[in-house]
C-alpha cells in the first residue's frame, strides 16, 4: 500500500490559537471549514456523532486519541447526511479492522463531504475549550490569517435558527409495533430514536414548523419532541404548539432540545453552557429513585430550573455540574430529559424512558 500524500493544514481559533495538522477527508473548494468548536468524550460511536443533526453549525473534536479503527457502515448513520461542519482528531486510523466495517472513515468523510483535520494535539485543544468555553474556529489549507478571519466571521450557534436546516421537509411514517400512534416533531431527530419509538408505536414524523392543530388532527396517542441543534429560543412557534398539545391532555415526551422547548412552552428560560455537554459518559441522578444513570448527551444550552419552579418538578440532575437534566409538568402528562435515552451512541441506562412514555399513553 503506497503512502498517502500529506496535506499540511492548520486549525485557528477566534482567540488566535493555532494548531498544526494534516488535512484529511473532504477538501472544501476554498480550503476552509468553519464552525463552533466543541469536544466530545465518547470512546466509540464516532460515526453516530458525526451524523447527529444536533451538531449543525459545529466542528467536533474527539478526545479519544485513535478514531476510525473499526471503520464505518451504513447502519450506524443517524441521518441521511452529516450536519457537522467538520471533525478534529488526534490520530485517524488508516486501516480499520472490524467484521461490520464497509469503509474506512476517511472514505466516508470524502463521500459525505465532511472536512477533517488530524495530527492535532486534542488534549491541549480540549483543555483550552474547558478553560475558555466553546470557541469559533476554522481549519484547512488556507493561510493562518484567512483561517482566523473565517473563524471571526462565523456567527456561532447562539441566536441562530439551526433547526430549520435539519428538519424534514414533509411528514412521513415509520412502521411500528402495537396499536399506539406517536407524532414525533423532527427538530433534528436521529435514526436510533425512531428505532426506539417504533418498538412501542407507529410513528408519524412531522416538520418542526407543524402547528398544534395539525398534530391534534392526526389523533396521536402521544407526542415526542426530538433532539436538535442550537438555540431553543430561535425555534419559532414550537413552544406555543407544544403548550397547546400538552394542555389538550396528550402525553408529551421531550429529549434534549425537546426538553428545552417544553420548558420554554411553560415560561421557563434557557442559557448557554460554557462548553456544553457532549459525550456518552455523563452521570445523571434520578431524583425520584435515587439511581444514577450514565447518559449520552449533546447540547450547548440548558434549562434554568428556578424559572420552572411554579409549574414543574425537577426529576433529574447532572452530577458533574448540577444542571437540570429532567422535569415533569405538574397536572399535565408531559415530561422531558436533557439527555439522549436512545443512546446512539452511548450506554442504555435510560432507555426505560420509552417504556415510561408508553405507559403514559396506555393510561387513558
Amino acid at each position: 500500500m503506497s503512502a498517502q500524500k500529506v496535506i499540511e493544514a492548520a486549525l485557528v481559533l477566534e482567540d488566535g490559537s493555532v494548531f498544526e495538522g494534516e488535512s484529511v477527508g473532504y477538501q472544501p473548494a476554498n480550503g476552509i471549514a468553519v464552525g463552533e468548536v466543541v469536544f466530545n468524550t465518547v470512546l466509540t460511536g464516532y460515526q453516530e456523532v458525526m451524523t447527529d443533526p444536533s451538531y449543525a453549525g459545529q466542528i467536533v473534536t474527539f478526545t479519544t486519541t485513535h478514531i476510525g479503527n473499526y471503520g464505518t457502515n451504513d447502519f450506524d448513520n443517524e441521518a441521511k447526511k452529516p450536519f457537522a461542519r467538520g471533525i478534529i482528531v488526534r490520530d485517524l486510523a488508516r486501516k480499520p479492522s472490524n467484521w461490520r466495517s464497509g469503509d474506512d472513515l476517511d472514505t466516508l468523510l470524502k463521500k459525505q463531504q465532511v472536512p477533517a483535520i488530524t495530527g492535532i494535539d486534542t488534549r491541549r485543544l480540549t483543555r483550552l475549550l474547558r478553560d475558555n468555553g466553546s470557541l469559533r474556529g476554522a481549519f484547512g489549507t488556507a493561510s493562518h490569517a484567512d483561517l482566523l478571519a473565517a473563524a471571526l466571521a462565523d456567527p456561532g450557534t447562539a441566536g441562530i435558527d439551526l433547526v430549520s436546516h435539519v428538519t424534514t421537509d414533509k411528514m412521513y411514517e415509520v412502521k411500528g409495533s402495537g396499536p399506539l400512534h406517536v407524532v414525533a416533531f423532527d427538530f433534528g431527530i436521529k435514526t436510533t430514536i425512531l428505532r426506539c419509538l417504533s418498538e412501542i408505536a407507529r410513528v408519524t414524523v412531522v416538520p418542526a414548523s407543524t402547528t398544534a392543530e395539525e398534530v391534534i388532527a392526526l389523533r396521536p396517542d402521544g407526542v415526542f419532541l426530538s433532539n436538535g441543534p442550537g438555540d431553543p429560543e430561535m425555534v419559532s412557534g414550537a413552544p406555543q404548539a407544544i403548550r397547546s398539545i400538552a394542555e389538550n391532555a396528550i402525553p408529551t415526551f421531550g429529549i434534549c432540545l425537546g426538553h428545552q422547548l417544553l420548558s420554554l412552552a411553560f415560561g421557563g428560560t434557557t442559557f448557554k453552557l460554557p462548553f456544553g455537554h457532549h459525550g456518552g459518559n455523563h452521570p445523571v441522578r434520578n431524583l425520584e429513585t435515587g439511581t444514577v444513570e450514565i447518559t449520552s448527551q449533546n447540547h450547548n444550552f440548558c434549562v434554568d430550573p428556578d424559572s420552572l419552579s411554579a409549574v414543574a418538578d425537577i426529576t433529574h440532575i447532572n452530577l458533574n455540574d448540577h444542571t437540570n437534566e429532567g422535569m415533569r409538568i405538574r397536572s399535565l402528562r408531559a415530561f422531558s430529559v436533557q439527555y439522549h435515552p436512545e443512546a446512539g451512541p452511548g450506554p442504555h441506562d435510560s432507555r426505560y424512558l420509552f417504556g415510561t412514555f408508553k405507559d403514559l399513553m396506555e393510561d387513558k
